[in-house]
């Protein structure tokens, strides 16, 4: 999840799959025909239920394939899917609480390569994924980034960061890595490392506000990280890093979570719920709701924004252990559409052929 969500995971149910839809004709198919284009919804499940699923949204059959990875390859994702990204011809996902990486066929969905991040017998817990030239480079809650070959699909060494590091980012020829300390409750970490791709060493790290999460990057020469702060007197908080001089230039309280960034638009989501829009060149925020036609989501869970339609994406997580919603706006905030996807939808992955 792009932020800790822990304790909110801790709920438990059976889990059920259903579709729903604002069309009538919107039907629950099965794939057995590779897809080009759409979305893949990756949904944590229930922590500690092992019932991590991915479901897939289809843009031109205008269907939903619920747990498309177990249709296809006959067993389940595992427990705790936190991440998923398209890298090339090759699809990830980060599977926390299992310790697994899963490389998938992104066109049909078809298990390649299930790489194991344990240190001995010990998971290493994995979080995120980033990718740079050959490598793709994923957090852990062991302290550590792991780089993977994504040729070969090993991983080739281990970083030591920051405790229990969360997401990641990459920018000017660096990764930029928030260490959360999330599991060490109250005693948060503060600090994001900063990775040099040359080298695979941390060069420098920068001290933040307690519990950082989130990071993204701009075309501008910025980096952001949102820390969640400690829940009780210390408030989330946004930085705005210079990538050059490797310095926290801002850092001002911000009501915010699980930020995604697309162009110089940055989409939040405030803890009233709402989609928030921040601007990267004015470094202010430009639009307090996003959602202009009165669609209420009961729980923002994830927000994503497809940069080639202008569409804003929405995940609605309702009461955490049921299905939850993937909600569709045009660029003006209007919802298009809706559809059913699994419990905790977390992230979103498009699919472009």
């Amino acid at each position: 999840m792009k932020n800790f969500k822990q304790s909110i995971l801790l709920v438990t149910a059976a889990l059920s799959f259903g579709l729903a839809s604002c069309h009538k004709d919107r039907q629950v198919t099965p794939v057995n025909t590779p897809v080009t284009d759409g979305l893949y919804v990756l949904n944590q499940g229930i922590f500690n239920d092992n019932n991590s699923t991915l479901s897939f949204y289809s843009y031109s059959s205008k269907q939903v394939t619920p747990d498309i990875f177990n249709s296809v390859n006959g067993r389940g994702l595992g427990d705790t899917g936190n991440d998923i990204e398209i890298y090339g011809s090759k699809m990830y996902i980060v599977v926390n609480v299992s310790s697994t990486i899963e490389v998938v066929n992104p066109n049909t969905g078809k298990s390649i390569k299930q790489i194991k991040l344990f240190n001995g017998t010990q998971p290493r817990q994995p979080r995120d994924i980033v990718f740079y030239k050959n490598n793709a480079f994923v957090t852990s809650y062991d302290g550590t980034v792991a780089v993977i070959d994504t040729a070969a699909l090993t991983a080739s060494q281990f970083i030591p960061v920051g405790r229990n590091p969360e997401q990641l980012a990459v920018a000017n020829g660096k990764i930029y890595v928030a260490n959360s300390g999330g599991l060490d409750y109250p005693n948060y970490d503060n600090t994001v490392s900063i990775i040099n791709l040359s080298t695979l060493t941390v060069t420098k790290t920068l001290t933040v506000v307690v519990n950082p999460q989130n990071v993204v990057a701009d075309n501008n020469g910025n980096v952001y990280v949102l820390s969640a702060g400690d829940y009780a007197s210390v408030p989330s908080s946004l930085a705005v890093i210079d990538d050059n001089a490797d310095v926290v230039k801002t850092q001002t309280n911000f009501d915010g979570s699980n930020m995604a960034i697309q162009g110089n638009n940055i989409y939040f989501i405030t803890s009233a719920g709402k989609i928030e829009v921040y601007n990267a060149l004015t470094q202010s925020v430009s639009n307090s709701s996003f959602i202009t036609d009165g669609t209420a989501v009961t729980t923002p869970y994830c927000v994503a924004a497809d940069g080639t339609t202008g569409e804003v994406f929405v995940t609605d997580a309702k009461d955490y252990s049921s299905n939850g919603t993937l909600y569709a706006f045009d660029k003006t905030g209007k919802k298009e559409y809706s559809v059913t996807v699994g419990i905790n939808p977390g992230k979103i992955a498009f699919l472009k052929n």
